[in-house]
């Protein structure tokens, strides 16, 4: 369909375009194995002819299971080609979570990597088209599909408006709901993140982040929708990535807290373990970097400069703290990104004064088409005049700054007193023997929720004694009433795939005996 204007945007496009203007430029390098842009033009090509020849229609959906290696941008740009509708799964998803989001989004196709075939063996025997890659267990050998079909474009038309894929979120907080993603959408988040981020002609990068989750997408496929190249790291390890940007000479590398946690638990001083001259951007997103990791951070990588963004899988990329502020403003998300307004608000629903806590609103190109198949949901976190909510708490100081306060769920409500976890966990990170820690609200009889902190040391800690050592150090710094009533130190935190901690999980815990 064309609109107004001229043609719409498609993800597809990008990878159109260099295969004609950079054919013989590598796209992907996946290990000793690399695809040039003509290569991976021909192959997007072909899966899509195969997909449409086994009778799916445009608008159907295709299902995903794999991590990052070298076909998953061919694949995104395949379905794209033929119209088709991506519905990406976390590897670390079980069976049981894998038929749930199979069945809730209907899809036609699957491809799996054989890796991951126990997980899709019963979502497998009830999908029509299923193609197997490194494998034949559940399906079709893929290579052998691509190689049996045309290596023609069939230039299905789509809207841009309409949606390239269904991302389901993690299921924190009960099943997971579908998010559709626009090609709109997601075509101008590659441009501005070859804009901001430095993904175009001649840029290396590193897809660090899975693949399957929609940042880790949006930063590795913008590498070749923008004519650049990417570098899969199929697992993450901390002296892996060192390495890898040394040997792919790596200019731009997105990552998430924990990866530079887990970065410094193997060196304090990363140049030390490779030669990581070529790199001059480092960016970061799922969680707000800690003050204390942040300046680590910007010791460890002097020659880059550190971007801090937020954002989510319903709203996009919200926010950038650029380096020229990342010192003075740690702790911030910056100001909002390329097209985006935001407004924050009170519980009354109106404008909160510079500094006052409120939930964070945002409205721009990147927002979601809403929640696959629910209503309600998607009505509950947009507005009538196009903003959406996903329940931050955030602050926005006098130079338009915005900080993530907490999760409106999140937040602690002990003896009729707000308690921003967020506040406390700060504090907890400048004590010398803690690595990371994570606070959450219990069930008390006297003040309605208690303030409960769960540590991770670091070393060999004795646990009572850092116990004590945390509880003076909370008091002497935080009002009483913020102040964790209990400890629990713990070997790590629990995550989901994007490095998010999973409070449920730990507000669900069993107390200590």
């Amino acid at each position: 369909m064309l609109s107004a204007g001229g043609a719409d945007l498609t993800i597809a496009g990008g990878v159109r375009e260099f295969a004609r203007a950079t054919p013989r430029t590598v796209a992907v390098i996946d290990g000793d194995r690399t695809l040039s842009y003509a290569a991976l033009d021909d192959r997007a090509s072909r899966l899509a002819q195969t997909l449409l020849t086994s009778g799916l229609a445009p608008g159907e959906r295709v299902a995903l299971l794999m991590g990052n290696r070298l076909e998953y941008p061919e694949i995104a740009a395949g379905v794209a080609k033929a119209g088709l509708v991506l519905v990406p799964l976390n590897p670390r998803l079980t069976a049981a979570e894998v038929d749930f989001i199979m069945a809730h989004s209907k899809a036609r196709a699957l491809i799996v990597d054989e890796a991951y075939a126990a997980a899709a063996a019963n979502a497998a025997a009830a999908t029509g088209l299923v193609l197997s890659v490194d494998g034949t267990s559940l399906g079709r050998d893929y290579e052998a599909a691509l190689a049996d079909a045309r290596a023609v474009d069939p230039w299905i038309a789509v809207d841009e408006r309409d949606p390239f894929c269904v991302a389901y979120t993690s299921g924190t907080t009960g099943d997971p709901k579908g998010v559709q993603i626009s090609h709109r959408s997601r075509s101008l988040t590659f441009y501005a993140t070859a804009l901001e981020w430095g993904l175009g002609p001649g840029r290396r990068t590193i897809a660090v982040a899975p693949m399957y989750h929609g940042a880790g997408f949006a930063f590795a496929y913008a590498a070749v929708y923008c004519g650049g190249t990417v570098s899969m790291l199929r697992k993450f390890d901390p002296e892996r990535m060192l390495t890898q940007i040394e040997a792919e000479r790596a200019q731009s590398v997105f990552m998430v807290p924990t990866h530079a946690q887990q970065i410094r638990a193997v060196t304090e001083n990363p140049a030390a373990l490779a030669d990581l001259s070529s790199l001059d951007t480092l960016y970061f997103n799922a969680s707000a970097l800690p003050k204390p990791l942040k300046e680590w951070v910007l010791d460890s990588f002097p020659d880059a400069g550190v971007h801090e963004l937020y954002g989510s899988t319903e709203g996009g990329v919200i926010s950038n703290l650029r380096p020229a502020d990342a010192r003075r403003k740690a702790g911030s998300v910056g100001h909002p990104w390329f097209a985006t307004q935001v407004r924050v608000v009170g519980e009354d629903g109106q404008p909160v004064a510079p500094g006052e806590p409120g939930e964070l609103y945002s409205r721009s190109p990147y927002l979601m088409n809403g929640y696959l198949d629910n209503d309600e949901a998607t009505a509950a976190c947009t507005t009538d005049d196009g903003f959406l909510t996903c329940g931050d708490i955030v602050t926005v100081d006098d130079e338009g700054f915005i900080t993530i306060v907490d999760r409106k769920k999140d937040v602690i409500i002990t003896g009729g007193v707000n308690v921003y976890p967020r506040d406390v966990e700060e504090v907890l990170a400048t004590h010398p023997g803690v690595v990371e820690a994570a606070v959450v609200g219990r069930p008390d009889e006297q003040w309605g929720e208690r303030v409960v902190a769960y540590v991770v040391a670091k070393g060999d800690a004795d646990a009572a004694a850092l116990t004590a050592a945390l509880d003076g150090h909370a008091r002497e710094r935080l009002a009483g009433y913020k102040a964790p009533k209990e400890y629990q130190v713990v070997a790590a935190l629990p995550r989901n795939a994007a490095g998010k901690i999973l409070k449920r999980e730990l507000r669900d815990a069993p107390p200590p005996a």
